[in-house]
């Protein structure tokens, strides 16, 4: 057996149906006296519930949060928590509401408690990220990554269709590339297939059995969430960094057209973790499986769907390639834009890599 090295980070998890109670004694746990509270605009009913059960504790708010976490929402955030002399952060909603308390601990000695409304995993890593100019930029820091997480499945209910399987395929794409991240070892594997069984399971139930169905796929982001902390990323995010950073796109969707592109372009440079991933899921056709599951949970299968157009894609190639992530595949600019080109098209992968038919053909 090889040698490895794997680090665990520390994180409290307070799981289950009505673990929104939690809340408070869980702050407590902080000794936290002063509190400002970020709620995504879906989240503000959760987000009042929280208010109500803390009282005075909470001298700070703020409801509605901007995508990708631009540096101007960064800053007045930051500037407000400072205002507020605040020793804690409550964030509820999805990647970005959990990514703006992120922006506030990476500069100020604050704790930070985390209720994830998505499966977007983000409450389990220490990356971070703020978009600037049209260009996200990300980084990884322990300080980020919250300290205690509470996950309460009701949270969950309103999410669109859409928005929910966009976050779950982002969720697979976590541990996807968990497995072939760089410093993937035998911990993270086991946790990330976990995670990839956990979600197909999720993604099969979600609507006919809603309650089982949502708490796998929220235990099943914590896992593949968990899984990439430890790892770090490759192409698949840097592509989806890029989509959302510079174009526009909500990150759910990106992830959900580009996972099965950039698994079948990796798949022959990343024999064993492709392998394994197929084993889990029951699949010899993974990237075909993947293909299809986000088209049945109701994700988009394009990026044309999304608003890009094919004059777009030079741009993106040089964006993706200006900095690269590390890739099992060296990143080249000629297989990049072949891989946006097929994700434009909504191109099905095939179990060889070969391109297939294309969506609604």
């Amino acid at each position: 057996m090889n040698g490895f090295t794997y680090e665990a980070l520390p994180t409290r998890v307070v799981f289950g149906w009505g673990a929104l109670d939690q809340v408070g004694p869980e702050l407590d746990r902080f000794e936290a006296k002063r509190v400002l509270l970020i709620a995504s605009g879906s989240a503000k009913p959760f987000a009042d519930e929280i208010a109500q059960s803390l009282g005075e504790r909470v001298v700070a708010r703020i409801d509605g949060v901007p995508p990708h976490v631009p540096v101007e929402a960064a800053d007045e955030a930051r500037s407000q928590a400072r205002s507020a002399g605040v020793d804690a952060v409550v964030s509820i909603g999805g990647g970005s509401t959990i990514g703006l308390g992120k922006s506030i601990a990476l500069v100020s000695p604050v704790r930070h408690l985390a209720v994830p409304t998505t499966y977007s995993g983000s409450e389990m890593t220490p990356f971070y990220g703020v978009t600037e100019a049209g260009i996200k930029q990300t980084g990884r820091s322990v300080a980020v990554k919250p300290e205690a997480v509470v996950y309460d499945p009701a949270t969950t209910v309103g999410i669109p269709r859409r928005v929910g399987a966009g976050s779950a395929m982002n969720a697979m794409a976590h541990c996807v590339e968990a497995l072939y991240a760089k410093e993937s070892n035998p911990i993270t594997t086991l946790i990330a297939l976990e995670g990839m069984r956990t979600l197909d399971q999720g993604l099969a139930l979600v609507d006919g059995d809603a309650e089982t169905g949502r708490s796998l796929l929220l235990y099943g982001s914590s896992l593949g969430g968990l899984a990439l902390a430890s790892v770090g990323m490759a192409i698949h995010h840097r592509i989806c960094h890029v989509l959302g950073g510079s174009f526009g796109l909500a990150h759910g969707d990106a992830n959900a057209v580009i996972l099965p592109q950039a698994l079948a372009a990796n798949a022959a440079f990343a024999p064993g973790a492709a392998a394994a991933a197929a084993a889990a899921l029951g699949s010899e056709d993974l990237a075909g499986h993947l293909f299809d599951l986000a088209a049945r949970a109701g994700a988009p299968s394009s990026l044309a769907e999304l608003g890009v157009e094919a004059g777009d894609l030079g741009r993106a190639v040089d964006l993706i390639t200006s900095s690269p992530s590390y890739n099992p595949r060296p990143v080249e600019p000629g297989w990049i834009r072949e891989l946006l080109t097929d994700a434009l098209e909504g191109k099905r992968p095939t179990a060889n890599g070969e391109r297939g038919r294309s969506h609604g053909e």
